[in-house]
C-alpha cells in the first residue's frame, strides 16, 4: 500500500501520541482518593501487649506536651544550622541546640524535593510520588489520614500563617490563618512579615495548641542568588530572633507543675549548591530537625533507662517485672528487638511499594508501542526520502500473514494473564475488550510490517529504486559520512539512556557529539573547497553532500573569501562550545565546582560582567536585525536597551555612572518596557506572515515573518537570561548565522541533515545554559520578571521558555531557515501553494511545541525508562520533520517544473 511520506510520517506521530499517553498513564498514576471515614480512630488503635497480670485498655495516651509550636523554614539546609558557619548564621538556635534541653537531627527528605510533597510527607508518613511535582503548582485538598486532620478531630486549636500551601491542603482545618503566596521568588522580605506580624499578638493569647509558622524568604533569596549569597546570612540571622521571641515567649508562659510545651524548628527541603531544589543531592535532602522543650532533660541516667525501657515488650516485659535474670531473658530480649526490627523493615517497603506504585503494564504497553513506531520510521526512512516522496507498507500481506494471528493470540493471552493474576488492577485491564483486542491487533500489525520492511532491506531481498537524497549510486543505497554519523549518534545517544550514569551526565554525550559533527562537517568542507578542486576543477564532484549543484557567478575574490570563512567555521563553533562549557557546570558529579559563572557573578568582577553583558546585547542586536523591518529593528534596539537597565536595577550589572551596587527597584517597569516591544515585533512579523500566506503570496515578506517573529523571540529570551549567559545566546546567534550562511547553504545539505543537526545544537545548548537533567537547576525566578505578584500562566510560561530556550531557539532557526531557503525560488500563486504553505506551518508548530514539552523529562530523570522513552521520542519528532519537509520539497519541485 502506497503512502505519502507526509501521510506516513503523520500516522507515526499519532500513533506515538497515544503510546506515549498509554506510558505516562501508567507511570503517573490516578491517586486513590481516601474517604474522611477511613482516616484512623480510637476504636483502630490495636490492643497493648501485657505488662503484668491484667491487660491494658486500649487508651489515648496521656500527653506528654500542652503546646506545640512549629517554625518550618522552608529551604533550611542542615549545614545552615549544624555546619561550620550554624554559629555565625542562627547564634541562638546553635546554642540550645548545644546546651539547651532538646533533641536534634539531620532529617533525610526523599526526592522530590518540592515544597507540597514535602508537607505531604511531614503530615501523613507517606513517600511523596514524582506526581507530586506538578500537584505543587495547585496543591489539591489532602484526602488521606494526616496529623493536622487528626488534631483537629482530637479538639486541638490549630493556628497557621505562612505559605498558603498548608490552606489549600488543609481547608477548614485551622482555627485562625494567614496564607501567602509562595511562588513569587523575588520577594524575600515581605513574605516573611506577613507571618512575623502575627506572632506578638498570637503568643500572648491562650486560645490555641498548635501554632504552625511556614517562613519562605531562605527559599526566594536560594532561588535568586544561590547558597552563598550575602543575602543569606541576614535571613538567618532573623530566622534565629524569631524562634528566639517564641521560645522566650513559650518559657515565660510555662506554669508551675502544667504540661511542657514543645518547639520545632525543622526545613521541608534543603537547597542545592546553585540555590534550588527539587532533586536529590546533599544539600537538597539533609534537613535539620532540633525539638526544644524541658522536658527534654539530658539527665544521662534517665536517657539509658529509656533506652532499657524500648527494648522491653511484652512477655519479656513480664518476666523483667518479675525479676528473672537468667539468660533465657537475654535472649528473649534479643529475639524480640530483631522481630521489631525486621517487622518496621517489611513495613518501610510495603509503604514505599504502596505509595510509589507504578502501573507496569500500562507503562511497558506503552513502550512497546512507541519503540515499534521507532523501528518502523527508520527502517522506512531511505524509502521516504526518495524521489516519489512514499513509502510502500505492507500492510495487507500482514494482516493476512499466519504470524500476525499466532501473535495476537499470544498478546491476548499474556493480556488475559496478567489482568487476572495482578495483585492490583492495571488501567489497560479496565479498558473494554474492543479497545484491547484493538491495542493488540495494532501491536502484531506494527511487528509483521516490521518484519517485512527489515526482510526487504537485507541484501537478498528486492532493491528500491529510485534517486536517494543521501547520494545513491545506481541502484545501491549509500550513506556519506556525515550521514553515518548522524545516525548513529542520535540513535546512539538514545539506547545510552538505559544507562542511569548516562542520564545524570548526559550533557557529557551531547558534548562530544557536537565536537564529532564540527569535525565532520569540517572535513566535508575540506572536500568541497581542496580536494575537488584539485580534482575536477570548475565541476563538483558527487562525493559533496548536495543533491543540486550550480555553478558560482560571484567573483573569485569573494569566493575566496566565503572559502575561507567556510574553512574557519567548524573550528570557531569548536571554541566556541569550549567556551560554554567552562560557563555553567552542570550535571550530577561535577556541578559543585565553581565556574566562570560563579567568577563573573561575584561582586568584585561585576564592572567585567557589566562589560560583557552590553557587547554580547550589542552582538545580538547585529547579528538579528539583518532581515527585519526597519520598524523591528528600532523596536529591537530599544529592547534591548531596555534588558540592559532591568539587569541594572536588578543589581547584576552597572550603568558608567552608577558607583554602587545598590539596586533602586527590583526592575518591574523596565522588564515591563521590554515586553512592550516583543509584543510589538511579534504583532510585526505575525502580520507580515498572515498577509504573505493569505493576500499577497509573497516569499519574502513571509520569510521576513518567520524571522522578526524569531528576533521577537530573541529579545524575550535576552530578558530572561540572567546576565552571565547572555554569551550563550550570543554564541547560538552565531553560530547559527554562520553554519546557515557557510555550511547548510554553501554544502547543499538536504532538509533531513539539517533537521538532526539543528536538534543537536539545540540539545547542546540546553546543557550549555547550565541545564541538567535535574528538577533543581529550574531557575523559577525568572517566572517573576516584570511581576509583582504571582500569576500562574504567565510565570508558567517564562520558566518553561527560559530553562528550554536553547532547543526552542533552535528549532525555530530551522523552521526560518527551511523556509526561506525553499522560497528563494518564485512559486506559483494557487490553491495548491496556499494548501502547501498549511501543511508547512502546521507540523513546524506542533514539532515546536511537542519538543519544548516533552523535555520535562526533568520531573522523572532518576528513572532510566521515561527517559529512554522520551529521547526516543525526540527521534520519532526529528525523523518525521525530516520526511514532512521532504515531501513539500518534492511538492515544491514538482510546482515549479
Amino acid at each position: 500500500m502506497k503512502v505519502r511520506s507526509s501521510v506516513f510520517a503523520s500516522l507515526i506521530l499519532i500513533f506515538e501520541v497515544i503510546g506515549v499517553a498509554l506510558f505516562l498513564r501508567g507511570f503517573f498514576p490516578v491517586p486513590v482518593k481516601s474517604s474522611f471515614s477511613s482516616k484512623s480512630s480510637l476504636s483502630d488503635l490495636p490492643a497493648e501487649p501485657l505488662t503484668g497480670s491484667s491487660p491494658n485498655s486500649s487508651r489515648l495516651p496521656q500527653p506528654l506536651f500542652k503546646r506545640v509550636v512549629v517554625m518550618l523554614v522552608d529551604a533550611l539546609r542542615e549545614d545552615f544550622v549544624f555546619g561550620p558557619s550554624g554559629r555565625m548564621f542562627m547564634p541562638y538556635t546553635r546554642h540550645v541546640v548545644e546546651r539547651g534541653s532538646s533533641h536534634s537531627f539531620v532529617a533525610k527528605a526523599r526526592p522530590p524535593t518540592v515544597t507540597m510533597p514535602r508537607i505531604k510527607a511531614l503530615t501523613t508518613g507517606s513517600i511523596p510520588g514524582f506526581i507530586d511535582v506538578v500537584m505543587n503548582l495547585n496543591s489539591p485538598a489532602l484526602l488521606e489520614d494526616n496529623l493536622i486532620w487528626q488534631a483537629k478531630t482530637a479538639g486541638k486549636r490549630i493556628v497557621f500563617y505562612g505559605d498558603d500551601t498548608w490552606v489549600r491542603l488543609f481547608p477548614k482545618h485551622f482555627m485562625e490563618y494567614d496564607g501567602t503566596t509562595s511562588f513569587f521568588v523575588s520577594d524575600y522580605t515581605e513574605v516573611d512579615n506577613n507571618v512575623t506580624r502575627h506572632l506578638d499578638s498570637t503568643l500572648k493569647r491562650d486560645d490555641w495548641d498548635i501554632m504552625i509558622l511556614h517562613y519562605l524568604g531562605l527559599d526566594h533569596i536560594g532561588h535568586i542568588s544561590g547558597p552563598h549569597s550575602s543575602l543569606i546570612q541576614p535571613k538567618l540571622l532573623e530566622m534565629d530572633d524569631i524562634l528566639k521571641k517564641i521560645h522566650s515567649a513559650l518559657i515565660s508562659k510555662e506554669a508551675e507543675g502544667s504540661l511542657p510545651y514543645l518547639l520545632v524548628l525543622c526545613g521541608d527541603h534543603g537547597m542545592s549548591e546553585t540555590g534550588s531544589h527539587g532533586g536529590s543531592s546533599e544539600p537538597e535532602v539533609n534537613t535539620p530537625l532540633v525539638l526544644i522543650s524541658p522536658a527534654f532533660k539530658r539527665k544521662e541516667a534517665g536517657f539509658e533507662q529509656f533506652r532499657v525501657a524500648e527494648k522491653a515488650h511484652g512477655n519479656w516485659m513480664k518476666l523483667y517485672l518479675e525479676g528473672n535474670t537468667s539468660e533465657v531473658l537475654t535472649n528473649m530480649g534479643k529475639k524480640v528487638l530483631k522481630q521489631y526490627l525486621e517487622a518496621l523493615a517489611a513495613m518501610s517497603s510495603a509503604l514505599s511499594k504502596q505509595l510509589g506504585k507504578y502501573d507496569m503494564y500500562s507503562m511497558i504497553a506503552g513502550m512497546v508501542f512507541v519503540f515499534q513506531l521507532l523501528l518502523v520510521l527508520l527502517l522506512a526512512m531511505p524509502e521516504a526520502l526518495s524521489g516519489g516522496a512514499a513509502v510502500d507498507l505492507p500492510v495487507l500481506s500482514s494482516l493476512l500473514s499466519l504470524p500476525f494471528y499466532l501473535l495476537c493470540l499470544l498478546l491476548a493471552s499474556v493480556h488475559v494473564l496478567v489482568c487476572t493474576s495482578a495483585e492490583s488492577s492495571c488501567y489497560f485491564c479496565s479498558l473494554s475488550w474492543g479497545l484491547v483486542f484493538a491495542a493488540v491487533a495494532f501491536s502484531s500489525a506494527m511487528f509483521c510490517i516490521l518484519v517485512s520492511i527489515a526482510t526487504r532491506r537485507l541484501p537478498l531481498g528486492p532493491k528500491i529504486r529510485g534517486k536517494s537524497p543521501l547520494r545513491s549510486s545506481g541502484d545501491e543505497w549509500s550513506l556519506s559520512e556525515l550521514d553515518v554519523l548522524l545516525l548513529a549518534g542520535t540513535i546512539g545517544h538514545t539506547l545510552s539512556l538505559a544507562a542511569s550514569s548516562f542520564v545524570e551526565e548526559e550533557h557529557q554525550t551531547w558534548y562530544f557529539l557536537l565536537n564529532t559533527l564540527c569535525l565532520g562537517v569540517f572535513q566535508d568542507v575540506c572536500r568541497k573547497y581542496f580536494r575537488e578542486q584539485r580534482g575536477s576543477g570548475e565541476e563538483e564532484e558527487h562525493l559533496l553532500p548536495s543533491k543540486d549543484c550550480h555553478a558560482s557567478d560571484h567573483p573569485k575574490a569573494e569566493i575566496y573569501s566565503e572559502k575561507w570563512l567556510a574553512l574557519a567555521t567548524p573550528p570557531f563553533t569548536l571554541v566556541c562550545c569550549r567556551l560554554l562549557r567552562s560557563l555553567n557546570q552542570t550535571g550530577v558529579q561535577w556541578a559543585h565546582l565553581p565556574d566562570v559563572g560563579h567568577w563573573l557573578n561575584s561582586s568584585e568582577h561585576k564592572m567585567v560582567l557589566s562589560l560583557l553583558s552590553a557587547f554580547c546585547l550589542v552582538l545580538i542586536y547585529l547579528l538579528v536585525q539583518r532581515r527585519c523591518s526597519w520598524v523591528s529593528k528600532v523596536a529591537l534596539a530599544l529592547g534591548l536597551l531596555g534588558v540592559y537597565s532591568y539587569r541594572a536595577a536588578v543589581g547584576s550589572v552597572l550603568f558608567p555612572w552608577q558607583h554602587s551596587s545598590r539596586t533602586t527597584s527590583k526592575g518591574t517597569v523596565e522588564a515591563r518596557f521590554v515586553y512592550v516591544f516583543v509584543l510589538g515585533i511579534l504583532f510585526t512579523g505575525t502580520k507580515d506572515l498572515l498577509r504573505s500566506q493569505i493576500i499577497t503570496a509573497d516569499a519574502k515578506l513571509k520569510s521576513r515573518g518567520l524571522w522578526e517573529i524569531y528576533s521577537g523571540l530573541v529579545l524575550l529570551v535576552s530578558l530572561l537570561f540572567r546576565a552571565h549567559n547572555l554569551p550563550v545566546l550570543c554564541c547560538c546567534l552565531l553560530i547559527q548565522t554562520l553554519m546557515a550562511q557557510f555550511i547548510w547553504k554553501k554544502l547543499h545539505y538536504d532538509a533531513a541533515q539539517t533537521t538532526i543537526m539543528h536538534y543537536w545544537f539545540g540539545q547542546a545548548f540546553f546543557y550549555f545554559q547550565g541545564n541538567s537533567n535535574n528538577i533543581a537547576t529550574v531557575d523559577i525566578s525568572v517566572g517573576f520578571v516584570g511581576l509583582e505578584s504571582y500569576v500562574e500562566a504567565p510565570a508558567i510560561f517564562l520558566t518553561a521558555l527560559s530553562t528550554y530556550a536553547g532547543p526552542l531557539l533552535w528549532v525555530c532557526h530551522l523552521v526560518c531557515y527551511l523556509s526561506s531557503e525553499r522560497d528563494r525560488s518564485p512559486v506559483a500563486v494557487g490553491h495548491g501553494c496556499y494548501c502547501l504553505a498549511l501543511m508547512r506551518s502546521v507540523p513546524a508548530a506542533a514539532y515546536i511545541v511537542l519538543v519544548t514539552v516533552l523535555r520535562y523529562h526533568l520531573f522523572i530523570w532518576s528513572v532510566f525508562s521515561p527517559k529512554l522513552l522520551y529521547e526516543s521520542m525526540h527521534l520519532l519528532l526529528t525523523a518525521g520533520v525530516c520526511l514532512i519537509f521532504n515531501t513539500m520539497e518534492q511538492s515544491h519541485s514538482s510546482s515549479k517544473s
